[in-house]
């Protein structure tokens, strides 16, 4: 199972940071996101569409651009990623696309 969290950032709000509990995906829906991370020497700014990967643990810090923003944050259950990809005898005819090839 997934979790999809939404987020909104008026401008002029004080950059917000969270510790990231599970690996998530970090994707801007509209505005602007400035974005760093705790041991990352880069900073990220970030618009509509763009994502980025966030690892478990990390200290994220977000701060939105003139317009506000809006950004998604998703994260599998550990559960599942820490299974292994399984492949099924005799069915490698199926697209990857459907999680068995």
């Amino acid at each position: 199972m997934r979790e999809v969290r939404i987020f909104e950032l008026e401008h002029g709000e004080p950059a917000a940071a969270w510790r990231v509990a599970h690996s998530s995906i970090f994707k801007v829906i509209s505005g602007e996101i400035w974005l760093t991370v705790e041991g990352d020497a880069e900073d990220y700014w970030l618009g509509a569409g763009e994502s980025f990967e966030l690892p478990r643990g990390a200290v994220a810090w977000v701060s939105s651009g003139e317009a506000g923003a809006r950004f998604a944050l998703a994260s599998g259950s550990e559960r599942s990623a820490a299974m292994p990809a399984r492949t099924l005898p005799g069915w490698n005819w199926l697209p990857r696309w459907l999680g068995v090839a």
